[in-house]
């Protein structure tokens, strides 16, 4: 294996670029998410610890938010009386006042989940000493979080000391969700915080243990109010050696019947590093087998793809966390933790195709919350589900309807796609049927799959509106969300026409094969004869708008009429078009957010229309697309590889695999693009090495890029693994 290529590292440390490796250091396992801030602090960090599911509405503000946690790597360090920290210029670098760094690297480990950093630092007294650091979040125990601080003297005899904080006072970036917290001692050896969110009433734990590898140890425990320390000071000699490790629990009220018990328990039994070490890095491998993707040729995809996998995989919740992955991910506090579509069409493809049972925890999510997708379309006055466009723990709407204040005159923007970007529906409806079509998952489709399908269909039939011309939709926002209160979306309509028919399908397949379910959805649904009927009506009849001429899809009705804009002259940029247009500029021109019309090919592919068709939609949309959304450039690729237009597959695909490593939306500092991450994947074996399905089997129809020599991948269809190399 070459290590280079499984790993990503700053060296020398890049202060200025402190919030971009914050998120890009990330680690997590599924249930926690921890943003790579030191240990020791620095000035303006922005560390994070996400826990899935915490979410909590804290008063006077938009919406609810993923709340930020204690922070379980907290440590304070001094050399002899030097506090440790990363100065790394003085005036006079002999005797510098605080301190001095004189080495520094930090190397994310995507392989094994590790993150890692080793600082040469000299104290005021002259005494240096190498401190290597080390942290994952446990993949064998989500709750179990480990640390090591290996320390050696390189040039005289330091006293080292180490404090072990949790500090309860943390906050979302100022907003406070956390109505008490409480710091105390559960043990002999342990520290502990408990806190309770002020409006959801989240109960969170976390306890925390300190050991220490030297013959000299010893460890003091301190308390205040909100803060738990444990501290060891420890005298070396030249060429000493100490290691610190640091053991730490999170849990919130749903873990056992008493959760700060069940903490203290996981953290007795956490007492061996090395072990924990290995039996996280042994579930790392299995996720790796099926989940890498090798390209030979390009290093810096191949780097990248690796990236973006690794963040899906360290967001994806486990079996048992009833959670959804946030369009940031566990990264950042962008979004507030909401969950998107980004999560079905982008992030959990990939984890169907290679590890199904966490593509199925996340449809569980979607099913245990179908009552707040129902309380939605009887509050809009539709029938059936309707799912939020922002979800959190609760199934309900949780799009804010307006944005925070604009400066400089804190003019705030209405939003509009909490009420009306209703594509969401099928687009869960999407996953859900590619996830059965992948695994064969039948009971899964029977017992739970079948009830959204239908119910988001029966949605659809009670949205459509009849007219002269057949069945509408009016006042939409598609995926290209720089235009509202549009008519006829080609992307809701055909997307929506394509959710009935394949309902009528699931209701054969039910008839046919699960009978019981058949009838117990058709009685719960009110799946009646009528309704039936006009399932078939609208999608005869639905108004799928297209150019006959042209012979193209015409985005929404009025599109081309709109000021055209020559998006391609606006280059390079790293914003989008639209801080250069202004809102309203944008909303009346022709310039698109994002691929609404191209992931409307990608998803249904030669169902769109004949090749002519889909390479004028493809010619005609991408030279008015802004790309102002992360998700845009992966669909071009996929969709351009597909059509052969290989020059723009690559320069996409460049694109969207670099587009966290290299910072290309210059925002990266609140958090991961989930779905960019998510959409690489996809782009590469779905376009570029072209997997499909033919007679039963997964097959590639591969055109890549030249100078790939090849390109290898593995996935699972109906249990099996089958692996690929395309060339």
């Amino acid at each position: 294996m070459n290590k280079r290529l499984w790993s990503i590292k700053e060296y020398p440390f890049q202060p200025e670029k402190l919030h971009y490796h914050e998120t890009i250091f990330t680690i997590g396992n599924g249930y926690i998410g921890t943003r790579g801030s030191f240990e020791e602090g620095y000035d303006g960090d922005s560390p994070a610890t996400f826990v899935h599911g915490l979410f909590n509405h804290a008063e006077g503000e938009l919406a609810p938010e993923l709340v930020n946690c204690p922070d379980w790597t907290h440590l304070n360090i001094w050399v002899d009386d030097t506090p440790f920290k990363l100065i790394t210029k003085s005036p006079d670098p002999f005797h510098p006042p605080e301190g001095l760094v004189l080495g520094y690297e930090r190397r994310l480990h995507m392989d094994i989940g590790v993150l890692r950093r080793t600082v040469l630092f000299r104290a005021t007294t002259g005494n240096t000493v190498r401190i290597e650091f080390e942290r994952f979040a446990s993949l064998d125990n989500v709750h179990l979080m480990c640390q090591r601080i290996h320390v050696t003297a390189i040039d005289g005899t330091p006293k080292v000391t180490i404090q072990a904080v949790l500090d309860g006072n943390v906050t979302n970036q100022g907003v406070q969700h956390w109505g008490e917290m409480r710091a105390h001692q559960l043990s002999e050896k342990t520290i502990a915080l408990t806190g309770v969110t002020n409006q959801a009433k989240y109960q969170l734990n976390i306890v925390s243990q300190l050991h220490v590898h030297h013959e000299n140890k010893n460890i003091a425990y301190d308390f205040n109010e909100d803060t738990a320390f444990a501290t060891s000071v420890i005298p070396l000699e030249k060429d000493g050696e100490v290691e610190f490790l640091k053991y730490s629990v999170i849990t919130v009220d749903d873990v056992g019947d008493s959760p700060l018990e069940s903490a203290l328990h996981m953290l007795h039994e956490a007492n061996n590093f090395d072990y924990e070490l290995n039996s996280h890095k042994f579930v790392w491998q299995k996720y790796w087998e099926t989940t890498d993707i090798q390209i030979e040729g390009d290093e810096l995809a191949q780097v990248g793809i690796r990236f973006t996998t690794y963040q899906i995989l360290i967001a994806a919740p486990v079996n048992g966390i009833d959670a959804s992955i946030g369009a940031k991910t566990l990264s950042g506090y962008g979004y507030a933790g909401h969950v998107f579509w980004d999560t079905e069409l982008f992030m959990m493809p990939p984890l169907t195709l290679t590890h199904p049972d966490l593509a199925r925890n996340l449809l569980m999510y979607r099913y245990r919350r179908l009552d707040g997708a129902r309380q939605k379309a009887q509050e809009n006055g539709y029938e059936g589900a309707m799912f939020p466009w922002e979800s959190t723990d609760t199934g309900l709407e949780t799009t804010p309807i307006w944005t925070e204040p604009k400066p400089p005159d804190g003019r705030r923007i209405r939003i509009y796609t909490g009420e009306i970007e209703i594509h969401i529906s099928s687009d869960i409806a999407y996953g859900i049927l590619q996830y059965w079509r992948w695994t064969g998952d039948d009971k899964f489709m029977r017992d739970y799959g079948a009830e959204i399908v239908l119910d988001t269909a029966v949605f659809w039939g009670s949205r459509a509106e009849p007219t002269e011309r057949g069945y509408e939709m009016t006042d939409v926002i598609g995926p290209d969300e720089y235009h509202e209160h549009v008519n006829n979306n080609v992307f809701t309509n055909r997307m929506a026409q394509w959710h009935l028919s394949e309902a009528l399908n699931l209701l054969d397949w039910l008839k046919d094969n699960a009978n019981d379910d058949y009838i117990r959805l058709v009685e719960q649904l009110d799946l009646s004869d009528e309704r039936l009927n006009l399932w078939r009506d609208v999608i005869d009849k639905i108004v799928i708008p297209f150019d006959e001429e042209k012979q193209l899809h015409v985005q929404f009705e009025g599109f081309f009429d709109l000021e055209y804009i020559p998006v391609m002259k606006y280059s390079p940029r790293v914003g989008g078009i639209w801080d250069y247009l202004g809102h309203e500029r944008a909303l009346a021109s022709q310039v698109l957010k994002q691929a609404d019309v191209v992931m409307l090919m990608a998803l249904l592919g030669e169902e769109v229309g004949s090749r002519e068709v889909m390479l004028n939609n493809f010619h005609t949309y991408y030279e008015r697309c802004d790309h102002g959304s992360s998700l845009s450039p992966a669909m071009h690729a996929w969709v351009a590889a597909r059509l052969g237009l290989m020059d723009i597959a690559t320069e996409m695909m460049e694109h969207a695999v670099l587009i966290d490593l290299e910072d290309n939306k210059g925002n990266v500092h609140q958090g991961i693009h989930g779905a960019a991450s998510g959409g690489a994947w996809q782009m590469i074996v779905f376009g570029f090495c072209g997997l499909h399905i033919k007679d039963g089997q997964p097959v590639i129809s591969p055109n890549l890029p030249e100078y790939w020599k090849s390109v290898t991948f593995s996935v699972r269809y109906h249990g099996k693994i089958h692996r690929f190399t395309a060339r």
